[in-house]
């Protein structure tokens, strides 16, 4: 049920629009699964799946809780397997600049992420959700708040396998999702 909790400031993090969708529906967990819970939503009269999970570990940015960190893989009608991690402060403005700032490795691949505000989304979903299937856990690294050393995060994939049946099963591929 604590994960769950965290849904209302996963909607706020990364829906556009959070009012306008938290006044059209509220979300509903379609289950834990080990270190991630699953949950669906509408919006705009869609459905949107999602999976997330906090770190178990956060560090390089003093006074940052784990617990404040997220690794979330979406399905919307017009995109599946967007994955955004929720850093827990705000990218530097310009860590864009120079390729992806933010790296996400599971096993022995990478896997590069750019930043918007406190966002960063994976450029490869796809490939990053195989590599999530077949590990035990992912690392992001990128840089800290005013650009000021680097920051780590590491999330368990414990269940992320169930929990991505979950919201595919849920949101099935061109099922155009109408709630």
């Amino acid at each position: 049920m604590r994960g769950f909790s965290v849904l209302a400031l996963l909607l706020a993090s990364f829906l556009p629009l959070a009012d306008a969708v938290a006044q059209q529906a509220k979300p509903h967990k379609l289950g834990d699964y080990q270190s991630w819970t699953a949950a669906v939503l509408g919006e705009g009269g869609q459905k949107v799946c999602y999976a997330f999970t906090r770190a178990i570990k956060a560090e390089g940015v003093p006074g940052r809780s784990a617990n404040n960190v997220m690794l979330v893989v979406t399905h919307r009608p017009q995109g599946r397997d967007q994955v955004a991690l929720q850093a827990g402060y705000t990218y530097p403005r310009n860590s864009n600049e120079n390729g992806d700032p933010v790296q996400v490795t599971v096993g022995s691949r990478s896997f590069g992420f750019f930043t918007s505000g406190s966002s960063a989304f994976a450029r490869e979903g796809h490939a990053a959700v195989a590599a999530f299937r077949a590990g035990s856990q992912a690392v992001a690294r990128g840089p800290a708040p005013n650009g000021k050393g680097q920051a780590s995060e590491t999330f368990s994939l414990s269940g992320f396998s169930a929990a991505y049946e979950a919201i595919s099963k849920e949101c099935p591929a061109g099922g155009g999702g109408r709630r």
